[in-house]
């Protein structure tokens, strides 16, 4: 088995093998060549969250699960708050092959699947950015949006607004003039992109104009909800999966609330394969709820392990 530490996972992924390997992996899973297996989640108090995602890609013949959570007061301990790993079996015999540091390769997975989402369904004329949310994640998500899309500006709303200047020096180190605005001028953005871990609703439907398109990507647990559920109905709706989000990603509310149903969320994958047609018009809002897929981390794990066995790093034990 080849263990592949976190310190050396951003000599071995960029941000482009990132999104490769995740459009990759949702085309397998719109094929029915890949499936996730049930999620399981657990609070462990303190707002501490541990659990697993895992899943099977018999096209790219990657068996695994990633194991970690959310520890909130781990910047008090100087780490980041979101630990994980990944672990890869070979699918044939169960073995396993790899162990591989997660915390870097969920927040270049989770924004390579914001910036696919806004590839494929904003608007071609799309021009300001909008980002609700500044925590660690935040950045990543501007990168990756940067890398698909010619901006004009970027505004962005934090719920603590001291974290903001942080997100206005990944936009200057992109060349891109930002602001920050209150919640109501989002109207001014053409995508919207929320990654907060926010109990309760921060996006209103009045805050978004026609034509939006909203890649939503903080809410991964059942209780979680960034957005109006009235702005999820009026939405032409997009997901990673369908069954996590219904369950524990952005469109839970309006499930429940019964203004949406399961078959009105469509996979991103089925857009990509070309098997839907995405946005239906200029004037129509798009939402992509991302509730981050185990698939997603043995992609880029994958990425991870192959780059480290070309270049001889890694530490080989045996198991």
């Amino acid at each position: 088995m080849l263990v592949i530490p976190e310190s050396i996972i951003a000599d071995l992924v960029s941000p482009a093998d990132a999104y490769d390997a995740v459009a990759a992996t949702f085309a397998a899973m719109a094929r029915g060549q890949a499936y996730n297996f049930p999620v399981v989640r657990e609070a462990l108090g303190e707002g501490r969250q541990y659990g697993f995602k895992s899943g099977l890609d018999r096209a790219g013949g990657m068996l695994g699960v990633k194991a970690g959570g959310y520890f909130p007061a781990n910047m008090g301990r100087g780490i980041t708050n979101h630990q994980s790993t990944v672990y890869l079996f070979d699918p044939d015999s169960g073995r396993p092959t790899a162990m591989v540091g997660g915390n870097l390769l969920t927040a270049l997975r989770t924004a390579a699947a914001s910036a696919l989402s806004i590839d494929r369904l904003a608007r071609a004329d799309a021009r300001v950015l909008g980002i609700v949310g500044a925590g660690h994640q935040a950045g990543f998500q501007l990168r990756a949006a940067a890398r698909v899309r010619q901006w004009e500006r970027v505004i962005g709303w934090n719920l603590h607004p001291e974290m903001l200047p942080k997100l206005a020096a990944t936009a200057a180190e992109l060349g891109l003039p930002f602001e920050a605005v209150p919640l109501d001028r989002m109207v001014e953005a053409d995508a919207i992109i929320t990654i907060t871990s926010s109990p309760a609703a921060s996006l209103m439907a009045a805050h978004v104009g026609a034509g939006t398109h909203l890649a939503c990507m903080g809410t991964d647990t059942k209780g979680k909800q960034e957005v109006d559920p009235a702005l999820v109905a009026k939405a032409r709706l997009f997901t990673d999966e369908v069954a996590q989000s219904v369950t524990i990603g952005e469109a839970q509310h309006a499930i429940a609330a019964g203004t949406v149903r399961e078959g009105d969320i469509t996979p991103l994958g089925a857009v990509l394969t070309g098997a839907h047609p995405g946005r239906g018009s200029a004037d129509e809002i798009t939402l992509f709820d991302g509730t981050g897929v185990g698939l997603q981390d043995l992609a880029v794990a994958a990425v991870a392990v192959a780059r480290a066995r070309e270049r001889g790093l890694g530490v080989e034990v045996e198991v």
